[in-house]
């Protein structure tokens, strides 16, 4: 499978495939290419040019021209007790993952000269977040709605742009922060689905949950490298980049075990006022 945007065959290196992936506008496609990628490389047939320089092209990241996206208070909100509005939530899930496909794949192209682990774990982290969507888009279809059908806001993917210029920044406030925000929704959002009686929804979350606390681990696990190799003390560079991207504050409750499993330290969640 080629990407559509590009019409050409897609690099057997990894970060200039990833690019490829990245610029793919059908989702589907974008979904599928990921899960080849990853297979491509477990199987070894993928090389890895960690310190080449890649130039960033116009169309960055590659999306369909549906969902209209519209400001964070914008976006529909329907009442659970209706299939619509169950179907309301579902896309605004599905819209999250497929952002997280973008955003993985961009950590994995935009930088440079980092150890072969981290682009490793970027992609493992892009091809679960395929698996995501490519669930909650046939989930979705089943109660008769497509992604793309309601409004959505693009919140994520400011901050992926926001921090394009330094790794650091990046692990600090995309995984760490708004991912890590996934990890304390998650399970209320769960409950609502189950107690509207959708429990497929609900089995949905509870893999989502699972990977997504993995997926938090590797930005904590690239932080702290980060961290270690500018020789910065962790807690107070996350308060300088939080402060200086100007990051959304936190606010409760917590997912406690969810964030440990992650990798949070005491000392982080002791930050967070718990």
């Amino acid at each position: 499978m080629t990407p559509s945007t590009t019409g050409q065959k897609v690099s057997t290196e990894l970060r200039r495939s990833a690019l490829s992936w990245l610029l793919e506008r059908d989702p589907a496609a974008k979904a599928a290419g990921v899960t080849s990628l990853h297979a491509a490389w477990r199987q070894h047939a993928v090389a890895l040019a960690s310190g080449a320089a890649l130039a960033a092209p116009a169309g960055i990241p590659g999306r369909p021209q549906r969902p209209a996206l519209v400001a964070p208070l914008s976006v529909q909100r329907r009442s659970m007790r209706t299939v619509e509005g169950r179907a309301a939530l579902l896309h605004a899930l599905a819209h999250i993952e497929f952002n997280a496909i973008n955003l993985a794949l961009d950590a994995l192209w935009r930088f440079s000269g980092m150890p072969d682990d981290y682009y490793a774990d970027w992609l493992k982290v892009a091809a679960e977040e395929a698996h995501h969507f490519t669930l909650l888009a046939a989930h979705l279809q089943g109660q008769g709605y497509a992604y793309g059908d309601f409004s959505a806001h693009n919140s994520l993917w400011d901050m992926v742009e926001k921090t394009s210029g330094d790794v650091l920044a990046r692990m600090a406030l995309v995984p760490r922060t708004l991912e890590a925000r996934g990890l304390d929704a998650s399970p209320p959002v769960r409950a609502k689905l189950a107690q509207a009686g959708d429990m497929a929804a609900a089995a949905i979350l509870d893999i989502i949950l699972r990977d997504e606390i993995g997926h938090v681990a590797i930005g904590n696990r690239w932080f702290g490298w980060l961290c270690a190799q500018r020789g910065l003390e962790p807690v107070a560079a996350y308060a300088d980049l939080a402060a200086r991207y100007k990051a959304p504050p936190l606010r409760g409750p917590f997912n406690l075990e969810a964030r440990r499993a992650a990798g949070f330290t005491e000392l982080e969640l002791a930050q967070l006022g718990c």
